[in-house]
């Protein structure tokens, strides 16, 4: 990679972990007369450059939110097309992490993707399972309220005595199970909420919200948001310090 890498304030202060909630494809493509599809395959372009940036700065996790539960309330031709977007950019994703040391999980259900999909994305976790370069997390077909309640259910069928449940245990059972939970979660688009994406690890991680549409979050917005970050004092319930 041939980028200049920049000098952040604050360097201690970055982020272990950024979450983001990838939004602003379909828009980016209407406002150019395009399809909304031809914004959701740059929206894929803008990922994997991110991925760089992110291995750049030696950022340990990074989680992005692809597809939601509820995005299957979509056009189903728009659906389809996503779905043909992600299968075919997989392969040349997962030889550019296994390359690069990266390690890809999945957060979601596999169920209700196509088979051939699931395939790859089952194969892309056992290509990279070994790296430990960065971890990319990719949520899709994934909720926030769904993988809660699939986490009481792995509790139940696991036989856990009700006095022994305690936030370390549940976490344990979370599609998130072995990954620190994010320090940073951003949200492209303009949008201010968070979309049912990791609203239990999310309890103390800090929000930045930006205008600019994900097809157009490039170096320059990620280090925004990073500086942002490290400016923050984060005190997780206490006094700030002196």
């Amino acid at each position: 990679m041939n980028r200049k890498i920049i000098k952040l304030p604050n360097l201690k202060h970055l982020p272990q972990h950024v979450a983001i909630i990838m939004d602003g494809n379909g828009r980016w493509a209407k406002k150019r007369g395009l399809s909304r599809l031809v914004g959701h395959n740059q929206g894929v372009n803008t990922a994997q450059k991110a991925v760089e940036v992110f291995l750049e700065y030696k950022i340990p996790y990074l989680t992005l939110y692809a597809f939601s539960t509820e995005n299957w309330n979509r056009p189903q031709a728009e659906i389809d097309g996503i779905f043909k977007i992600i299968e075919k950019r997989l392969d040349e994703g997962v030889k550019f992490a296994h390359k690069n040391g990266i390690r890809i999980r999945h957060l979601g259900k596999p169920d209700g993707l196509p088979q051939r999909l699931q395939g790859k994305v089952k194969q892309a976790i056992e290509t990279t399972q070994n790296n430990s370069r960065l971890t990319v997390s990719l949520a899709f077909n994934y909720g926030g309220r769904d993988e809660i309640v699939e986490a009481v259910r792995s509790l139940i069928l696991s036989q856990i005595l009700p006095q022994d449940i305690n936030e370390k245990i549940l976490s344990q059972h979370l599609y998130t199970t072995g990954i620190p939970d994010p320090d940073l979660i951003v949200r492209t688009g303009g949008e201010m909420r968070l979309s049912n994406f990791l609203i239990w690890q999310s309890a103390y991680a800090e929000i930045y919200f930006t205008p600019v549409l994900w097809p157009d979050f490039d170096k320059k917005e990620i280090d925004k948001a990073l500086i942002a970050y490290s400016k923050r004092q984060r005190r997780f319930g206490s006094l700030p310090t002196e």
